[in-house]
C-alpha cells in the first residue's frame, strides 16, 4: 500500500484576506485526493494563534482545538497541551496578504525544513510588496502602469500636482494588500485625502497610481524555474468601476470570467512571454497570477504578481488551468509535487 502525504493545510491568517483564505481552503480540502493524501488542517486565528481543527467547523470556536507550536529544525509541530506531534511532508499554505504570503510562513518553513508549496522568501516578500515589484520588473524592461508613492506621516501631496504626473483620476493602494483590500479612486483634493487615510490602514506605504482605462487580463504560472509554464490568457469583466473586493467575492456579483480571453493570438503570446519573464524576474516557483491592462490605446501594462493567488472554485487561478485541461484536484496535486521536487 502506498504511504499517504501528509499536507499541513494552512489557512486563515491575520491578514484582511482572513474569510477569503477560509473560503479558499474548504474547496483544496475537498478537492484533495484522500487516496493520495493524509490532512492535517492548521488554522490561524485573526491574532496569530495556530490550531489544529478536526473540522472546518472548529474554526469558529476553537475551545476544544489545541494549539500548534512549531519545533525548530525537526520537520514537526507539537500540540499543547496534550502534546501530539504533527509531522507534514509539506505545508500547503492557502493564505493571502501579511504574514500569510509576505515571506513570514515561508521563512518559518524553512526552519522548521519543511517544503512549502509556493515561491520562497525573497519572492514572498517583494511580490507583497507592489512597490518592490514596480521597481524591480521596471528595471528588467517590463512596463508597469505610472505611480507615486505616499509614506504614512509624510504631508500630504497635493491632488493637482500628482494629476500633473498621472492624469485626472487616480488609484490609492495599499501596497501589501491583495483582493482589492482598501483600494479606492481619486478625482480631487478631498477625496485623495480620504482615500489615502483609508489605505494607511492596511499599510504604511501606499502606492497611488494612474487610473487607466484597461481590460483586466491574467496568466496563470505553474512550476519551478526553467520549467515554469503559463497558461492561457483569460479577461475579468468586472461588475462595477474596477474589481472590488465584493465583485471578487460576493455570492451576488455579475463579474465575469471569459476564458480564453477575446484578444488575438500574438497578443496572447506577447502576455504570456512578459508573464513567464515576470516569473523568473522575481524568482517564482510553484505557482502565481500576473494581472495585466491592456489600455484603451493598446498599451500593455503588468499589474501585479500574486504569489498565492484565490483558490475558491471561482478564482481565476484555477479556472485558467481547468481551460488547459487541468482539473482543480490535479492541478493541486501538481504544486504539491512541485514543493516536494523542489
Amino acid at each position: 500500500m502506498t504511504q499517504l502525504i501528509t499536507v499541513m493545510l494552512l489557512f486563515g491568517g491575520e491578514s484582511s484576506e482572513h474569510t477569503v483564505s477560509i473560503s479558499s481552503a474548504r474547496n483544496v480540502f475537498a478537492a484533495l485526493d484522500e487516496t493520495k493524501f493524509d490532512v492535517e488542517l492548521a488554522f490561524i486565528d485573526k491574532s496569530g494563534k495556530w490550531w489544529l481543527l478536526d473540522s472546518f467547523d472548529q474554526a469558529s470556536d476553537l475551545s476544544d482545538a489545541p494549539q500548534l507550536v512549531p519545533i525548530l529544525g525537526t520537520k514537526k509541530f507539537t500540540t499543547l497541551p496534550n502534546t501530539k506531534f504533527v509531522t507534514p511532508d509539506v505545508i500547503l499554505p492557502i493564505l493571502h496578504g501579511e504574514n500569510g504570503e509576505d515571506g513570514t510562513v515561508q521563512g518559518l518553513a524553512r526552519l522548521l525544513h519543511i517544503p512549502i508549496v509556493g515561491c520562497e522568501i525573497a519572492t514572498s516578500a517583494i511580490c507583497i510588496d507592489k512597490v518592490l515589484t514596480k521597481q524591480l520588473l521596471e528595471q528588467n524592461g517590463i512596463v508597469t502602469v505610472p505611480y507615486a508613492v505616499h509614506l504614512a506621516g509624510e504631508p500630504l501631496p497635493s491632488f493637482s500636482q500628482l494629476s500633473a504626473q498621472l492624469g485626472d483620476a487616480l488609484f490609492i493602494k495599499p501596497a501589501g494588500c491583495g483582493s482589492s483590500v482598501g483600494v479606492n479612486k481619486a478625482r480631487n483634493d478631498e477625496e485623495l485625502a480620504s482615500v489615502l487615510d483609508e489605505a494607511h490602514k492596511f499599510d504604511a506605504k501606499v502606492l497611488i497610481e494612474k487610473a487607466i482605462n484597461a481590460r483586466e487580463l491574467e496568466v496563470a504560472m505553474l512550476g519551478n524555474g526553467a520549467s515554469a509554464k503559463a497558461s492561457g490568457v483569460g479577461e475579468i469583466r468586472p461588475d462595477s468601476e474596477f474589481y472590488t473586493f465584493e465583485s471578487k467575492y460576493s455570492a451576488s456579483s455579475q463579474s465575469q470570467a471569459i476564458i480564453p480571453a477575446d484578444i488575438d493570438s500574438e497578443l496572447s503570446e506577447q502576455i504570456r512571454a512578459i508573464a513567464v519573464k515576470a516569473f523568473a524576474v522575481v524568482g517564482g516557483q510553484g505557482l502565481s497570477r500576473i494581472d495585466f491592462f491592456l489600455s484603451d490605446d493598446g498599451t500593455l501594462y503588468l499589474n501585479e504578481i500574486n504569489t498565492l493567488p484565490g483558490f475558491t472554485n471561482i478564482s481565476m487561478y484555477p479556472k485558467l488551468w481547468r481551460q488547459e485541461g487541468l482539473s482543480y484536484s490535479a492541478l493541486i496535486e501538481a504544486l504539491i509535487t512541485n514543493a516536494l521536487d523542489k
